[in-house]
């Protein structure tokens, strides 16, 4: 019987091993090598093609699908992106200058982050970038006067913090009243930097912004959101006669890692969220505007799958069983930063009973250097066995370090049944290159 897999990329071949993308992982593991980043890009498509359908189907076209780059940047991606006609959050001048060299038009980014420098402020909008994401008063006021001195209005958006729980990881939830980042409400800060932005000649208000969360399953959370923004958006123009353009929800969208994890309809989420958002605008009496929502994980998280080879099977009788593989938190630190789940599978004895429970773990000199915990392999697991990871293809890339002088491994995208380097294997004379 074919086994459930948690994703519809995900197949058990015809010779008993793990196949991804439709094709075989061995054969991709013998070609590239091991650790191995795979990347299924005709996912990674559908995934933005539904999206920008289910917000023209539910919000009538009025809005914009961002891509959160952070989750995983390189050249080819924002190529993607640029080929699907996406929009994309970038956070640093490290992912405006790759997107820019990928071709990526400007006027389509929006730039957030915490702690723009003079310098990043100065870098974007030479660079013609499309919208800030404003999230102190030093930065807004950075922003008018960067924009002042080069004779221009910049467009932007205030992040505010609607103080809302989303019963998520406590590491990723960022709508709360005392988060790091945005203005709250509950306290008076958004307005107050509401009005400051309306004194500045050089700055184009043009909506606000929040996000709260991750790994969100349902529309709950992006409707409680959708409340708070709106009665404040309903105050200030009662107040101050502004109607704001752009509304950004942020994005959360959850993917499942493991088979008890839900799967998002997306559809639902979005249609939910839009009538919610028709009716609340109805009693306020605005009108609705522009709806932006900034997907990462969900576009490329199963996208991705990451491939290691098995070194060493250690079993300590009555304590635990040590399966080590060639990568680590070097290429994956998830799991040692908050316990990430992941589903681990024996991809070259698919068919074998799986009744060993053993941590699968990496080859760094750190006691914490673990993938997942409590993982059932076969029993005959040994020195050269194929591990794959799953749903690796969101914050994998992205974190990945040289520690303990590891280098980074390739991301191959894969693409109707062909496969290519989107980034290359790391060697150990590229780690050297900015020693002097």
């Amino acid at each position: 019987m074919e086994p459930r897999f948690i994703c519809g990329n995900l197949s058990l071949g015809p010779n008993g091993r793990l196949f991804f993308a439709g094709q075989d992982t061995s054969v991709l593991a013998e070609k590239y090598g091991t650790p191995l980043y795979l990347l299924d890009a005709d996912h990674i498509r559908a995934k933005c093609r539904l999206f920008k359908r289910c917000l023209t189907d539910a919000f009538g076209g009025r809005g914009h699908i961002l891509y959160a780059s952070k989750a995983a940047s390189f050249k080819r991606i924002y190529e993607i992106m640029n080929e699907e006609d996406m929009c994309v959050d970038v956070v640093s001048p490290g992912e405006i200058y790759t997107a820019l060299k990928a071709g990526f038009p400007p006027e389509r980014a929006w730039f957030h982050s915490n702690n723009k420098s003079d310098e990043d402020i100065a870098f974007a909008i030479d660079h013609g970038i499309g919208h800030f994401v404003i999230d102190s008063t030093e930065e807004l006021l950075a922003v008018n006067a960067a924009a002042a001195e080069r004779g221009i209005r910049q467009k932007l958006l205030l992040r505010l913090t609607p103080g809302i729980d989303t019963h998520t990881f406590e590491a990723v939830d960022t709508g709360k009243v005392d988060s790091k980042f945005g203005f709250a409400i509950e306290t008076g800060q958004a307005e107050e930097i509401f009005r400051l932005a309306l004194t500045l000649a050089n700055i184009d208000l043009r909506g606000f912004h929040c996000h709260v969360g991750s790994q969100l399953f349902d529309s709950d959370v992006f409707l409680r959101s959708a409340k708070i923004m709106l009665d404040f958006m309903a105050h200030v123009k009662a107040k101050y006669g502004y109607e704001a353009e752009q509304l950004n929800l942020g994005g959360g969208f959850g993917v499942p890692y493991v088979l008890s994890d839900p799967e998002p309809d997306i559809e639902s989420i979005l249609k939910e969220t839009a009538d919610g958002i028709r009716s609340m605008c109805r009693e306020h009496g605005m009108k609705m505007p522009e709806i932006g929502f900034e997907p990462g994980r969900c576009i490329v998280a199963d996208a991705g799958l990451t491939l290691y080879t098995v070194g060493m099977v250690k079993k300590i009788p009555g304590f635990i069983n040590y399966v080590s593989v060639d990568g680590g938190m070097t290429d994956n630190p998830r799991y040692a930063l908050y316990g990430a789940e992941y589903t681990v599978l024996p991809a070259g004895r698919m068919e074998e009973d799986r009744n060993m429970i053993c941590s699968v773990v990496g080859r760094c000199c750190e006691s914490g250097d673990i993938i997942q915990p409590d993982v059932p392999m076969p029993e005959t697991m040994r020195r050269g066995d194929l591990v794959a990871v799953c749903t690796t293809g969101a914050y994998n890339y992205s974190m990945a370090s040289n520690y303990n002088r590891v280098p980074r491994p390739p991301v191959v995208m894969l693409s109707g049944g062909e496969s290519y380097v989107a980034v290359k294997r790391e060697t150990l004379d590229d780690m050297l290159m900015l020693d002097e």
